[in-house]
């Protein structure tokens, strides 16, 4: 759209604002200097280069009176990059939705017919096939394990991420080969519900669907499947995945992350950091546990012994009594939206963790998981990044809290009266899948 088309569609007594420090950026947008199709396929004319330079002359780097085609797609580029940062800054500023539309298929006894989990795993294999990048395997399977191995898939966000980036260099210094095949996505699009359209062509997939987890899983043996949480959450948006997974693997279990606490559950954030206590991260704590067990308590009792949670709640609750204690070595705030500290527990609005807390993430999984403390695991682990940062103690700090959270956590389903490091019902933690079904 020209840019006088754009203005004139904006009536004068609009209430339409814009900040100024992005009109620059919008103006642009709007222009043939960022929007022209033709951009990259030929050279700008002379015409085109006057007028830019005209309504541009900061694009004029060596001010000589002319603006070059060179120093016009120099300037395009900069002004590109600094939208999709303002973008991403504004994303980050706002949080993420906590309401949006779920479709009515959902209140139904039954998907859709064409769902492909009423397909025959030759089919659904056959579907994903055609749809899958060329890079990647069509079925991903792991040999059967020997020792504590668990072969685990998983759905989740940028809150799940931190964890399963460590959870492999984990296990390996523990002696186990990790065995973990993911579909995430950022927010929303790594939630259980929105993974299960996009798997099944269904309601906002309707005709595309991209059954990458639903192939592996019908084709292959399978111990176990992790999920990170999002709002307004259902049990039926889990239970259709778990249902599924039962069909081909009757043995398998489910563990689901109960996040942590965020800054939306104040309703607006606090003035400073004095504002958080060790009462308030307790507070934070339960209603997230409360939460969190709405969906929970409905799984747990319509699948007994099959259901878990990730504690990772209680782990980061934990971690924020600790700093508050002094007992952090290294880390220097609460929350960097809020004191502006780089090396803070949380580093967003959103909530997303600050820099070493993957491995608390990553600890939590492995102890639920496995039944096992990290603080156990005497090989070093290859994290990679800063090696002096966390430190040694820190990190021996992280393993201690994480194994605590999933001790004393109710739904965990590890505990550890005798004090070993490893969980009484260890059994439980082991493999126990008896291979794939006739259904198969």
């Amino acid at each position: 759209m020209p840019f006088g088309a754009l203005k004139e569609s904006i009536p004068l007594n609009s209430s339409v604002s814009m900040k100024p420090a992005t009109i620059p950026v919008i103006s642009l947008m709007a222009s043939c200097l960022l929007t022209t199709n033709s951009w990259g396929q030929s050279a700008p004319t002379k015409q085109q280069l006057e007028r830019w330079h005209k309504q541009f002359p900061a694009a004029d780097t060596n001010r000589d009176g002319i603006l070059s085609s060179e120093e016009a797609t120099a300037y395009r580029k900069k002004m590109l990059a600094t939208r999709s940062k303002q973008s991403e800054n504004d994303r980050l500023a706002r949080g993420a939705p906590r309401q949006f539309k779920v479709d009515a298929g959902w209140d139904l006894p039954r998907f859709p017919d064409e769902s492909v989990c009423y397909k025959t795993p030759t089919q659904i294999k056959a579907i994903y096939e055609d749809v899958k990048p060329a890079n990647q395997d069509t079925i991903v399977s792991f040999p059967e394990p020997t020792g504590r191995e668990r072969r685990i898939v998983a759905t989740g966000h940028s809150f799940m991420a931190p964890g399963f980036n460590t959870l492999p260099k984990i296990c390996k210094a523990a002696g186990i080969q990790p065995m973990l095949y993911t579909h995430t996505g950022g927010g929303i699009t790594g939630s259980a519900r929105y993974k299960w359209e996009q798997e099944n062509g269904i309601f906002q997939f309707e005709g595309s669907p991209v059954p990458k987890l639903l192939a592996t899983i019908s084709n292959a043996n399978w111990d176990a499947m992790m999920f990170g949480p999002y709002f307004n959450d259902k049990p039926e948006y889990y239970s259709c995945w778990i249902d599924f997974c039962l069909k081909f693997n009757p043995d398998m279990k489910f563990y689901l992350s109960d996040a942590w606490p965020q800054l939306y559950q104040l309703g607006e954030n606090p003035a400073s950091e004095s504002f958080f206590t060790e009462e308030v991260f307790d507070r934070l704590g339960m209603e997230r546990r409360t939460l969190s067990n709405e969906v929970i308590d409905v799984l747990r009792k319509k699948y007994p012994d099959k259901v878990f949670v990730l504690p990772t709640s209680d782990a980061m609750v934990l971690a924020a009594k600790a700093y508050l204690r002094g007992d952090l070595p290294g880390i220097d705030g609460v929350h960097r939206v809020i004191g502006g500290k780089q090396r803070s527990l949380w580093k967003d609005q959103l909530g997303h963790l600050g820099p070493g807390f993957e491995r608390l993430e990553g600890y939590v999984f492995y102890a639920t998981l496995y039944g096992e403390s990290p603080e156990r695991i005497e090989a070093p682990i290859t994290f990679g990044g800063d090696p002096s940062f966390p430190t040694t103690k820190l990190d021996q700090t992280f393993r201690k809290i994480a194994w605590q959270a999933v001790t004393k956590h109710p739904y965990s389903g590890v505990k550890d009266e005798d004090g070993d490091g490893i969980s009484d019902n260890h059994q439980q933690h082991g493999n126990q899948s008896t291979g794939q079904t006739d259904a198969k």
